[in-house]
């Protein structure tokens, strides 16, 4: 089965009622866990971004937390599953301040994750690349916010 164009999906949305509507979500979040986290965000979390960005946190710190840390394959591979997380987070919230601030957490609890990173290539090749993302999306902000990143960058770097 080929899917169609969400041009033609917007168009038949236009035609069902609210009903259809509701068991048509109900329906989706049923069939994958990130379906029901992306409509978990919309109804409950998007009104508040800062406990959103909170609960993200703390997430990145339960994460590191439990990182098996016995050898840099297991760090660069639990890393790499944090990242991967953080990346689909901040999709749900498609909002540049919210990246960035995740963004620089992340790198932030890199940095300073014990053993140290600088003796991973490849963990300095993913803090460099993240560090890169970060300093793309500051360029997008307001003047104010550009200026309040850029400090939290420098130290990092």
């Amino acid at each position: 089965m080929k899917a169609v164009t969400v041009r033609e999906i917007k168009k038949e949305l236009n035609m069902l009622s609210n009903q259809e509507l509701q068991n048509l979500c109900l329906r989706l979040s049923r069939f994958k866990a990130e379906n029901k986290e992306l409509l978990t965000y919309l109804l409950f979390e998007s009104e508040n971004e800062n406990s959103y960005i909170e609960s993200v946190k703390n997430f990145m710190d339960n994460e590191f937390e439990i990182i098996n840390a016995d050898s840099y394959y297991y760090i660069r591979k639990s890393v790499r599953k944090i990242l991967r997380h953080v990346k689909k987070f901040i999709r749900y919230s498609q909002k540049k301040d919210t990246e960035v601030a995740l963004l620089l957490y992340f790198c932030e609890k890199l940095k300073d994750f014990s053993p140290s990173i600088s003796k991973s290539t490849q963990l300095q090749n993913t803090y460099n690349r993240q560090i890169l993302l970060a300093k793309k999306a500051i360029s997008t902000l307001h003047e104010d916010l550009q200026y309040d990143y850029n400090l939290i960058l420098e130290d990092l770097q």
